[in-house]
C-alpha cells in the first residue's frame, strides 16, 4: 500500500513539473482520501487548488502539510500563498519559521525571495535568490530575480554582471536588457544601442517589444539623441496602446465617485481613529516622489516602507465590495460610509509587516493615494500629507517616458501623450478639492522648487511634517537604504536640473498637449 502510495506522489509531483495541475489534482486528491495524514498530498493538493484560482482552499492545505511536515519547501509555498491574498503577517512568521529548516531546491529559495521582495525585505530576498542562482545557474527568472534585488540595494556593478551573465544565456531576454538599460546613465564608450536595435528588430513578442523599445529609447536618451528617442518611443507605445482595451472613462468614473464621495466621508464616523503619524507622499508617477521619500527617510527619526498598499486595501475590506479590481467606483462609494478609525487601524496593522525600525515615524510613499486623501485625514488625523506637483508637460512627458507594471490596468493611461494629459487634468482637480476640503492638511511641494533650493524646500517640507530639521536630509543621496521604484539610479546622485523643463526639447512633438490642457485651464507657463 505505501509503495502504490509513494508512486502516485512520485507521478503527482512529476504531472506538476511537467505543468498538467488537473492531473496533480487529481492525484494528489487521491493520496489525501487515502492518508488525510499525507503531508506530501496535502502540499501537492494546495499547490494545485491555487494554481487554479483557489488560493485559501490552496491555503487549507498547505497550513495541514506544514502541520504535519513543516519543512522548508512547504512553508516557503505557504508564505507565497498568505502574500496573494494580502495577509503579509503570516506570510512574514511562515518564513521566520522556514529559515531554521531551509529548503535544499532552487524554486522554493527563490519563492521565499520573492516573499521577502513583497514584504520589502530586499536585504533578505537576496540571499535567498543567490542561493536559488547557485542550486540552479540555468534559470532565467532566478538570475533576473537576484539582479533586480541587487539594483534595489545599489549594488549596480553587480547588477550590471548579473544581466549580463543573463543575457550570455537568453540573448533575448528583453526584461534583463531592459533593466540593464536602466542601471545608469549610458555614455558614447558604454552603451547597449546597437545590440538593443538587434535584438528589438527581431523580437515578434508584444511585450518584449515594448520592453526592448522602452530600453532603446533610454540609451538614446542618455546619448544626447532626445528626438531619436521619443520618436521610438511614440512608435512603441503607439503599437502596445492598440492592444489596450482602455477608455479614459473608466478612470473618469473613479475621479468623478472619488468626489461625489467626499461629504460622506467628512461625515462619517471615526471611532478611536488612531494617533499614529505615518507620512504618506502622493502625487502622479514620476514627479518627484521617491526623491522627497529619500529626503524624509534620511531623518533619524523616519524610516520609509516603500510604496505600500495598505490604504487601498483597508478601504477595499471597509466597502466590503467584490469587484475585481481595488480601486473604483462602486468601492470608493461604499466605503465612504464606513468607520474611519477602522480603516486607519487596518492601514497600520498591514503596514506594520513592512517596518524595520517601529520606534521611528515611517513613509507609505505609494504615490496613488492622492486618491485617498480624504480617506487618509479622517482615518490618520495625524498623519501628514505631501503632494508633489510638477509642471504638467513635464508630468506628461515623464509618464509617457516611464514604463509601469504592465499588467497594471491602473497604467493603461501612460501610452498616449493626450491620455496622460487628461488623467492630469483629473489629478489637477481632484488635488484642488483636497486643498479646499482639507486646508493645511496636504503640502503641494513642487519639484522644480525642490531642485532650485534643496534646503529651503527640505525645511518646509520637515516643518510640514512635524519633524526637526537635521542636516543628513541634505545628503540623502548617500542613503544606503533599498530603493523599489525606476529612479533608483537618479535618487543615488545629488540633486540635479536635468529633468527640469525637459518637454521643451520636444515642443512640436507635445503641442498637441499643450493645446490640450490650454483648451482646458491648465497653465503651462
Amino acid at each position: 500500500m505505501m509503495a502504490a502510495r509513494s508512486g502516485q506522489a512520485i507521478a503527482a509531483r512529476s504531472a506538476l513539473a511537467r505543468g498538467d495541475i488537473d492531473a496533480t489534482q487529481r492525484l494528489a486528491a487521491t493520496l489525501v482520501s487515502e492518508n488525510p495524514g499525507d503531508a506530501e498530498g496535502h502540499f501537492l493538493l494546495g499547490v494545485a487548488e491555487s494554481s487554479i484560482g483557489r488560493v485559501h482552499a490552496g491555503i487549507q492545505h498547505l497550513g495541514r502539510a506544514v502541520e504535519l511536515d513543516p519543512q522548508g519547501e512547504y512553508r516557503a509555498q505557504l508564505a507565497k500563498l498568505f502574500t496573494l491574498v494580502r495577509q503579509d503577517g503570516d506570510a512574514a512568521a511562515v518564513l521566520q519559521d522556514a529559515e531554521h529548516a531551509l529548503p535544499a531546491d532552487a524554486l522554493s529559495r527563490d519563492t521565499m525571495g520573492c516573499v521577502y521582495a513583497r514584504l520589502g525585505d530586499h536585504p533578505a530576498a537576496l540571499g535567498h535568490f543567490s542561493a536559488a542562482v547557485r542550486l540552479e545557474p540555468g534559470n532565467r527568472q532566478f538570475r533576473y530575480n537576484q539582479a533586480v534585488t541587487l539594483n534595489f540595494l545599489g549594488r549596480t556593478e553587480e547588477a550590471e554582471a548579473a544581466l549580463e551573465a543573463l543575457i550570455a544565456l537568453a540573448p533575448d531576454d528583453a526584461r534583463a536588457h531592459h533593466l540593464l538599460s536602466s542601471l545608469r546613465k549610458q555614455s558614447a564608450g558604454h552603451n547597449h544601442v546597437e545590440r538593443l536595435a538587434k535584438v528589438h528588430s527581431t523580437t515578434g513578442d508584444g511585450r518584449g517589444r515594448l520592453l526592448l523599445g522602452y530600453a532603446l529609447a533610454k540609451e538614446l536618451e542618455d546619448l544626447g539623441r532626445p528626438e531619436e528617442a521619443l520618436e521610438r518611443l511614440c512608435a512603441v507605445n503607439a503599437e502596445h496602446r492598440r492592444t489596450l482595451r482602455y477608455e479614459f472613462a473608466r478612470d473618469a468614473a473613479t475621479f468623478d465617485a472619488i468626489e461625489a464621495s467626499w461629504p460622506s466621508i467628512a461625515t462619517a464616523p471615526a471611532d478611536d481613529a488612531p494617533r499614529d503619524a505615518p507620512i504618506f507622499i502622493i502625487g502622479m508617477p514620476r514627479t518627484g516622489t521617491t526623491l522627497v521619500d529619500r529626503i524624509l527617510s534620511s531623518h533619524p527619526g523616519v524610516e520609509s516602507a516603500g510604496e505600500l498598499q495598505a490604504m487601498p486595501l483597508a478601504v477595499k475590506k471597509a466597502a466590503g465590495t467584490h469587484t475585481p479590481t481595488v480601486l473604483d467606483p462602486e468601492t470608493i462609494a461604499t466605503a465612504a460610509a464606513s468607520d474611519m478609525g477602522a480603516i486607519g487601524r487596518d492601514f497600520l496593522q498591514r503596514a506594520s509587516h513592512h517596518r524595520r525600525a517601529p520606534g521611528r515615524r515611517f513613509i507609505d510613499k505609494f504615490p496613488g493615494n492622492f486618491h485617498y486623501a480624504g480617506f487618509i485625514a479622517r482615518a490618520l488625523p495625524a498623519a501628514s500629507i505631501v503632494c508633489l506637483r510638477r509642471h504638467p508637460m513635464d508630468t506628461v512627458l515623464s509618464n509617457f517616458r516611464n514604463l509601469f507594471a504592465v499588467n497594471s490596468r491602473y497604467y493603461d493611461y501612460s501610452y498616449d501623450l493626450l491620455e496622460i494629459a487628461a488623467y492630469y487634468i483629473r489629478f489637477d482637480r481632484l488635488m484642488a478639492l483636497w486643498r479646499e476640503v482639507l486646508p493645511g492638511r496636504v503640502i503641494e511641494l513642487r519639484y522644480e522648487d525642490l531642485v532650485a533650493d534643496q534646503e529651503a524646500q527640505s525645511r518646509r517640507l520637515l516643518a510640514h511634517c512635524g519633524l526637526e530639521w537635521a542636516d543628513e536630509c541634505l545628503s540623502f543621496h548617500t542613503n544606503d537604504a533599498p530603493v523599489s521604484t525606476p529612479s533608483a539610479a537618479q535618487v543615488r546622485r545629488p540633486i540635479y536640473r536635468d529633468a527640469v523643463a525637459r518637454w521643451k526639447r520636444h515642443e512640436q512633438v507635445l503641442e498637441p498637449v499643450r493645446r490640450f490642457f490650454e483648451r482646458s485651464g491648465i497653465s503651462i507657463d
